[in-house]
C-alpha cells in the first residue's frame, strides 16, 4: 500500500511544483483508496501525520516530441525483474525495449526514469543504450533490497488505524 501512497506523494509534489496535469502521467493499481480495509475511505497518506495525497490525482497519457517525461515507478524487485501489481512480472529486458520504443517514436525530448524496488539498479544496468536521452536512477544497485519507512513498530510509526 505504501507504494501507491508514495506514486500520489510524487504527484502532488509536482503538482505543487507548478506542473500541469496534462504534464504528468501517472499510472498506478488503484486498488487501496476505496479498499474495504481502508479506514478513511478515499483518502491515502505516505506518512504517519500526512495529509491526503490521493485527492486530484489524475490518469493522462499524452506526450510530443518537445515534452520532459518523468517516471517515478515503485514495487517489489528482484534482479532483472519488477513487481506488478497484478501478474506477470515486468522483466529488464522487455521495459529497455519500450523505452527504446519510445525513443525512436519520437514522443519526448528528454526522459527521467526514478525507479524504486529491490534490486532495482539490475532494470537498466547494462541494459539501456546510450543515446535515448533517459536518465535513470533506482533506489537500490543490482543486488541490494530498498527498504520502506513507517511500518508498525518503527518510529514514527503508521496511524492506529
Amino acid at each position: 500500500m505504501m507504494m501507491m501512497a508514495d506514486v500520489c506523494h510524487v504527484y502532488q509534489i509536482l503538482k505543487t511544483g507548478g506542473l500541469k496535469d496534462e504534464s504528468i502521467v501517472v499510472y498506478m493499481y488503484d486498488d487501496i483508496a476505496y479498499s474495504p480495509e481502508t479506514p478513511r475511505q478515499g483518502v491515502i497518506i505516505n506518512n504517519p501525520d500526512g495529509d491526503d495525497v490521493y485527492h486530484g490525482v489524475p490518469k493522462v497519457v499524452d506526450s510530443g516530441p518537445n515534452d520532459g517525461i518523468f517516471i517515478y515507478y515503485t514495487d517489489h524487485g528482484g534482479p532483472g525483474v519488477l513487481g506488478m501489481p497484478t501478474m506477470p512480472y515486468m522483466y529488464a529486458n522487455d521495459l529497455n525495449e519500450v523505452l527504446k520504443q519510445k525513443h525512436a517514436s519520437g514522443t519526448y525530448k528528454s526522459l527521467v526514469f526514478y525507479l524504486e524496488a529491490c534490486e532495482s539498479g539490475s532494470i537498466f544496468d547494462g541494459l539501456l543504450p546510450q543515446g535515448l536521452n533517459i536518465y535513470t536512477t533506482t533506489a537500490s544497485n543490482t543486488y541490494k533490497d530498498s527498504w520502506g519507512t513507517y511500518c508498525p513498530g518503527d518510529y514514527p510509526s503508521p496511524p492506529p488505524e
